[in-house]
């Protein structure tokens, strides 16, 4: 998978800001109410740089669906092409030194067979048998599925990124954990007006902890 040259996001960035000046007015205002937020625009941009145009998953595309966010792509399942779209509402964030777990609903998921018709993928698609309302069942029963997916069932899908092993054994990583979660917590993340908003909340009883942890 390609990697984004940092240079090229700055430049991309500074030209953004010019031109979008009220962005920064947006996070002088954010930031007093413990929020910051991204543009959807940066993400759909990393996005078309992550996959290169042509590599699946491709065509992504992000729109905001207050409070949630919509998401389509095309993706590869067994010999089959598909179109998925569906809208993701990031229902809780619990992030510690030991798990970084994330709590998703999935909702008004749709699949399309673009390639690959003769597949079993495609006749299950094609011939409706598949619930679609219950996502997270569909992810229950998927074989040797990701570490990452630590739950799924009905509409609700649980991820813990320390599942990832490459997170996990970060130290760098780690010690941000170590130095941010003492003090800081995610309260949500909603979409809203073209962005994702992440809401957070403070607690100075955690600051000694915090800088114990920065000085180790």
């Amino acid at each position: 998978m390609p990697r984004p040259d940092p240079k090229v996001i700055l430049s991309r960035a500074t030209d953004y800001l010019k031109d979008h000046p009220e962005e920064i007015v947006r996070v002088l205002r954010g930031a007093f109410g413990l929020r910051f937020g991204v543009p959807l625009d940066a993400l759909r941009y990393l996005a078309r740089e992550l996959t290169g145009g042509t590599k699946l998953p491709r065509d992504i595309e992000l729109d905001s669906a207050p409070p949630g966010l919509r998401i389509a792509m095309t993706v590869e399942a067994v010999g089959s092409t598909l179109r998925v779209s569906q809208i993701l509402y990031i229902e809780e964030v619990s992030v510690s030194t030991d798990e970084v777990r994330v709590a998703l609903r999935v909702a008004e998921l749709s699949l399309k067979v673009l390639d690959g018709f003769q597949t079993p993928v495609a006749a299950l698609v094609q011939s409706g048998a598949l619930d679609l309302s219950k996502p997270g069942n569909l992810v229950a029963f998927i074989p040797k599925r990701p570490a990452l997916i630590v739950d799924a069932k009905d509409d609700r899908i649980v991820l813990d990124l320390m599942k990832v092993p490459k997170l996990a054994e970060n130290p760098k990583f780690k010690k941000a954990l170590a130095v941010a979660t003492p003090v800081l917590g995610v309260r949500g993340i909603r979409s809203k007006d073209d962005h994702l908003d992440v809401y957070l909340k403070a607690s100075l009883s955690g600051l000694p902890v915090a800088i114990s942890a920065a000085r180790t």
